[in-house]
């Protein structure tokens, strides 16, 4: 036997046996997974390919594209809802397009929180659907004060007003003691007001929403900005309620004295803002509350901002937004322009 070692080349029939089953092999790899087989593409998004006709579904992932779209990449809509998530700082937000009901920006508006005094505006639309006269005098009694939260005011008990201008005062200037009136003159009294406004409420499908009192100074009423841009849609219906909540100031006569009262937004009778219904509301839990119908930039808006800390970040989370519509508009004018 030689003991020399012996050299293997190609033409050895043992390395062509192997190399033939190497090549066999990778033929069968392929087959079983034509993903990974010299000129073939997988379909965007499948991690692993499926031949046709199995029955098992394939296994697979957003594409990159689809995962990186947001409201700002839809052709003709405003790149709104990324920008403003960093510019709005109530703690609960929602911006709905009251034209086609699109949700521009959307933050915890499922939420269930307490609401304070955005309450008077469905106490409004449950005072007028009751079509009592609004020359009627009312007289505020001691059953109107807040034990609650013994929050102040300026009406005193024993003084009369109309029912029209209590009305006035409770959704331009927030009066609670106007509120707790108008719901006591209810027929029924009280009682019968709080559920008509919870009846009010599943009419407009408000589901997330309860009341206990007509004026907020409660933490037991309660809803969602959901259910609040139901609100504000429905109050904008009532001519009145456009009218009150809306009016900068309004003096009132009682008596010998003349008082007077002064809207709680800061942004209504500004020349620059065309408000249409708007209701402010705070309390220790709520927060700063602000919710109102605006048109701007040729769009019709509802906002909603719950739970601000600030007296002005709610005025200012409304600025924003409609800053950031106009920035939006002049983007799309261009893009249109230039296509």
């Amino acid at each position: 036997m030689s003991n020399r070692m012996t050299t293997t080349s190609r033409n050895t029939p043992w390395y062509s046996t192997i190399c033939s089953r190497m090549l066999i092999a990778s033929v069968a790899l392929a087959a079983i997974n034509p993903a990974i087989s010299p000129g073939r593409t997988p379909h965007p998004g499948t991690a692993f390919a499926t031949p046709p006709g199995n029955d098992t579904p394939a296994t697979t992932l957003p594409s990159p594209s689809a995962r990186a779209a947001t409201p700002k990449e839809v052709p003709g809509k405003p790149p709104l809802d990324s920008r403003l998530r960093t510019l709005v700082k109530s703690k609960i937000a929602l911006v709905v397009d009251a034209k086609t009901s699109e949700d521009l920006f959307v933050r915890d508006a499922d939420r269930i929180v307490p609401i304070a005094s955005i309450t008077k505006l469905m106490t409004a639309m449950v005072v007028l659907d009751a079509k009592p006269p609004l020359g009627e005098m009312l007289k505020i009694s001691e059953d109107d004060r807040d034990l609650v939260m013994l929050t102040s005011s300026r009406l005193r008990v024993g003084w009369e007003l109309s029912r029209e201008d209590m009305l006035h005062l409770a959704l331009m200037s927030s009066e609670n003691r106007a509120a707790a009136a108008l719901s006591r003159y209810f027929p029924g009294g009280r009682p019968a007001f709080i559920k008509a406004m919870n009846a009010k409420a599943a009419e407009l499908g408000m589901t997330h929403t309860h009341f206990v009192n007509p004026n907020g100074l409660t933490n037991e009423n309660v809803s969602t900005a959901f259910d609040l841009a139901k609100l504000v849609r429905a109050a904008n219906q009532y001519p009145l309620i456009r009218e009150f909540s809306t009016d900068p100031h309004y003096d009132v006569k009682i008596g010998r004295y003349v008082l007077p009262f002064f809207n709680s937004d800061r942004l209504v009778g500004r020349p620059d803002w065309d408000i249409e219904v708007q209701k402010t509301g705070f309390t220790n839990a709520a927060g700063r509350c602000l919710v109102l119908w605006v048109n701007a930039e040729g769009r019709s808006l509802i906002m909603v901002f719950l739970d601000a800390y600030g007296k002005l970040t709610r005025f200012a989370d409304a600025r924003r937004v409609v800053m950031q519509l106009a920035v939006a508009e002049k983007h799309a004018g261009v893009t249109r322009t230039n296509p």
